[in-house]
């Protein structure tokens, strides 16, 4: 009877995991396909002006390989490059202006903010202070990008002409990150996936979807709705700031997009999972809102969806239980098979895919670990500077 019992509810878990798989693959916005990239575009005839703005802190080590990209631009109208040294103790801001006398192309101007007051997270009082250097120019967008992004001669060009020709006030792309090392390969494709799982990118661009999100390597934001959006003071105290700008735009009305880059690339390494894993728990427990109600959902829902399927396809060979092992391996296979774009998109063998349940094992443990420092006081860091927890940060707007 109690063997019976413990086949029965392997069999029931097996067949809600594979229930929620057939739910995510045909009803979650397609969210596993990899060809959402830039809209159709064609040229304006008159290029607006652009303001490209860059926090900086600490990027010695990656500016030589991503600022020359962005002073090369191939823009037909007028742009220029803020970089805001944020408190950097590597010569960051030297370094940048050096690049600039080397390489030349798009005016350079660096700034720096000096230390942000209370109630200011992560990047966002450099972004301020960028925006504040580039309203100077009234420039009608504003290219929000990081120090370690990368980006194509014509980038800013297609940007630009995508958001005059869709109607967008935020135009993002998701810049591919670098999956070189062991652990990148293992970890990096998936981070993609799952915040693509989150936030299905067809649904983005979608008139009237409440689904709202950008990616802060790459987000062109129009200057007038960066205004009404009351951007970036609207989200300063946000840990994930470019998902917070995104909702803001779309709250005040503006339209945004967002898809997979093709050309904008992430060139700071993440050579050991010691990397991988802070970057990632650094805002996983702020993206469930710090609530421990939605932390414990997030971890049974991780193993129902994604450690099931393999425990259920062994727990059934083992035991003898056919129902058991082909509801499990159903699932597994369905799992592997919306994995696998992504794996292709990053140029990473498919034999990768059916790991999967391992690497959201990893992701179930830097979330837990994400909401253990959280209640350790040590709130959310960004280059070596801590920010004080974000429930105790007073919103004053």
């Amino acid at each position: 009877m109690g063997q019976t019992a413990r086949v029965s509810a392997i069999v029931w878990t097996a067949a809600v995991s594979l229930a929620a798989w057939l739910w995510l693959l045909l009803c979650q916005g397609f969210f596993w396909r990899t060809d959402v990239r830039l809209p159709p575009r064609r040229e304006p005839g008159e290029w607006p002006s652009v303001c490209v703005v860059v926090p900086a802190r600490d990027e010695a080590s990656v500016l030589p390989a991503s600022l020359p990209s962005l002073l090369a631009q191939d823009y037909p109208g007028r742009a220029e490059v803020f970089l805001v040294d944020d408190g950097s103790s590597d010569g960051t801001g030297e370094l940048a202006r050096e690049l600039a006398r080397r390489h030349g192309g798009l005016p350079l101007t660096v700034g720096s903010p000096g230390e942000p007051p209370a109630g200011w997270t992560g990047k966002l009082w450099a972004v301020r202070h960028g925006i504040g250097l580039a309203r100077a120019r009234a420039p009608e967008y504003l290219l929000l990008t990081d120090a370690d992004i990368a980006h194509a001669p014509d980038s800013l060009r297609q940007l630009v002409a995508a958001a005059r020709t869709g109607g967008f006030d935020v135009v993002s792309q998701m810049a591919r990150l670098r999956a070189e090392s062991l652990w990148e390969r293992l970890i990096v494709p998936a981070f993609v996936y799952f915040f693509a799982q989150l936030y299905p990118f067809r649904r983005i661009g979608r008139p009237g979807a409440r689904t709202a999100a950008a990616a802060g390597g790459c987000v062109l934001l129009r200057t007038d709705a960066a205004e009404r959006a009351r951007i970036p003071d609207a989200v300063r105290h946000a840990v994930i700031d470019d998902v917070a700008l995104a909702r803001a735009v779309k709250k005040s009305g503006g339209r945004i997009w967002l898809g997979l880059a093709d050309r904008v690339d992430s060139v700071r390494p993440y050579p050991r999972l010691h990397d991988l894993w802070r970057m990632v728990s650094r805002s996983a427990y702020a993206q469930l809102r710090h609530s421990p109600l939605v932390l414990v959902g997030t971890v049974l829902g991780l193993a129902l969806v994604y450690l099931v399927p393999p425990f259920a396809l062994l727990a059934g060979l083992l035991l003898g239980d056919v129902t058991a092992a082909a509801l499990g391996g159903l699932a597994w296979l369905v799992m592997t098979g919306t994995y696998v774009p992504m794996l292709r998109y990053y140029r990473r063998p498919p034999w990768l895919a059916p790991l999967l349940p391992f690497t959201a094992f990893l992701y179930l443990l830097m979330t837990v670990d994400s909401a253990v420092q959280h209640y350790r006081g040590r709130g959310a860091a960004w280059k070596g500077r801590t920010y004080a927890r974000p429930d105790a940060v007073a919103d004053e707007g």
